[in-house]
């Protein structure tokens, strides 16, 4: 091939480039990397929930392009999994964010999911409030036990 043949090559890819540009913000397309530096995730961890059908990228050959919905449901499903929801959860939450225009299926389940969610962590913390008592009591008992007996010897003190 010569160079004038290379040249317009080169120039012909320029401009399928430019016109793959987004006009918008709306339009732009994240990297994996893009995406995992940003939402403090590993590209592993993003590769995975597409694994599960969570997100969807488009494929431009073996690189993945993810669009504005695509970082949101991620966002969701971060969110989600702080929360401490599981991955069925959460997917079934955006099947409805996905199915449902008005989001009031959507709201209504995050709703119930929510108050469930508050419950169980009510009644962890109240487990954890006896417990917290119980070793304290155990420690008063403890240290009054020590008080009233005589310093044992530290085993460096034998000599």
């Amino acid at each position: 091939m010569n160079r004038h043949a290379t040249t317009i090559q080169r120039l012909d890819q320029a401009m399928s480039d430019m016109s793959s540009v987004p006009k918008t913000e709306a339009e732009r397309l994240y990297t994996i990397g893009e995406l995992a530096g940003e939402l403090d995730v590993t590209t592993r961890a993003i590769r995975f929930y597409e694994a599960k059908g969570l997100i969807a990228p488009a494929r431009r050959g073996v690189a993945r392009s993810y669009t504005r919905r695509d970082r949101a449901r991620l966002k969701l499903i971060l969110r989600g999994k702080n929360l401490g929801f599981t991955l069925d959860e959460i997917a079934q939450y955006l099947k409805l964010y996905d199915a449902d225009p008005t989001q009031v299926a959507q709201t209504q389940l995050l709703l119930t999911r929510v108050e469930t969610a508050i419950e169980d962590l009510q009644a962890k913390r109240a487990d954890l409030d006896r417990t917290l008592k119980e070793l304290k009591e155990i420690r008063t008992q403890c240290q009054s036990h020590l008080a009233a007996k005589p310093a044992a010897p530290r085993p460096a003190d034998r000599d």
